[in-house]
C-alpha cells in the first residue's frame, strides 16, 4: 500500500514538473497573416498552441503594408505573406532569417456574390448587370494583383473602372460583398470556404490561366530568430497537420 501511494505521488510530481515545464518554457509568437491566410490560420494556430503550449498573438492586414511595416520596425516574428515577393524583399534586405522562406500555399481566385442567382461565370463581368465590383487594392494586396490581371485578359479592366469599389485587403473587400456596397468582388477561395461564407452565395472559380500563380511565401523575421515559438510554428507549418488544414481551404499545398 505504501509503495503505490509513494508510485503514485511519483507520478504526479513528475506529472506536474512536466506540465510546469511546458508553462516555463511556453512563449507567445507575434505574427502578421495576410487576411486571405486568415480563415484557415485560425485553426492551424489553435492545433498548434494545443500541441506546443506555445501561443500565437495573430494580426491581419495586406501583405505590402505587412512589408512597410516590417522595414519600419514592427514587432512581427513570422510574416505569411500572400505574395513570394515580399518575402524575399525581407530576406535579400536583412529582415528575415536567410533561409527560412519557403512556399507554404498556392491560392485560387474567384467572383462571388452574396446573390445565389447573380455569379455565373465571366458572362457575369461581361453584362455588367450590377452596380459595383469589389476587389483588393492591386497595388498592396497580391490578390487585388490577381484580380487586375482577370479583368485585364478578358479586356474589362477600362470599362469596369467606374464601378470598381477597391478594399485595402481582402477582408475589407469581402466586407464591401457582405454589405451590400458591391454586389460582388473577388476573393480567395479560402475565404468562401471558411464557414462564415461557405455555401452561401454564388461563386465562379476564375481559371488559372488568367492570373499568374499566386505563390504564398512564410518566413521567420530577424526579431523572432531567437524566439523558440516563433522557430515551432515554422516547424509546424512545414508538417502533415497544417498541411492539412491549407488543403482543406482550397489552397494547392507544396
Amino acid at each position: 500500500m505504501v509503495k503505490h501511494i509513494r508510485t503514485v505521488l511519483c507520478l504526479s510530481v513528475l506529472c506536474a514538473g512536466l506540465l510546469l515545464a511546458r508553462v516555463v518554457f511556453a512563449e507567445q509568437v507575434q505574427v502578421a497573416v495576410a487576411a486571405n491566410f486568415v480563415p484557415a490560420f485560425k485553426d492551424i494556430a489553435t492545433e498548434f498552441e494545443k500541441v506546443s503550449g506555445h501561443t500565437v498573438q495573430t494580426t491581419a492586414g495586406s501583405s505590402g503594408k505587412f512589408y512597410a511595416q516590417i522595414k519600419n520596425g514592427a514587432p512581427f516574428e513570422v510574416f505569411f505573406s500572400a505574395d513570394d515577393e515580399r518575402p524575399k524583399l525581407l530576406e535579400e534586405e536583412g529582415l528575415c532569417v536567410k533561409g527560412s522562406r519557403f512556399t507554404y500555399a498556392v491560392g485560387r481566385l474567384v467572383l462571388w456574390s452574396q446573390d445565389p442567382a447573380l455569379v455565373k461565370g465571366e458572362e457575369t463581368l461581361k453584362t455588367g448587370t450590377f452596380k459595383h465590383v469589389a476587389i483588393a487594392n492591386p497595388k498592396t494586396a497580391p490578390y487585388g494583383a490577381a484580380a487586375m490581371q482577370v479583368l485585364i485578359k478578358l479586356g474589362l479592366w477600362e470599362g469596369l473602372q467606374p464601378k470598381l469599389v477597391m478594399g485595402e485587403n481582402l477582408g475589407q473587400t469581402s466586407g464591401f460583398i457582405e454589405s451590400g456596397n458591391a454586389e460582388l468582388g473577388f476573393l480567395a477561395l479560402s475565404q468562401v470556404l471558411d464557414d462564415k461564407l461557405k455555401g452561401k452565395g454564388s461563386r465562379w472559380d476564375v481559371p488559372t490561366d488568367l492570373y499568374e500563380p499566386i505563390k504564398q511565401d512564410a518566413a521567420l523575421l530577424s526579431k523572432g530568430e531567437k524566439n523558440p515559438a516563433a522557430k515551432a510554428l515554422m516547424k509546424f507549418m512545414q508538417g502533415p497537420k497544417a498541411k492539412a488544414i491549407v488543403g482543406r481551404f482550397g489552397y494547392e499545398v507544396k
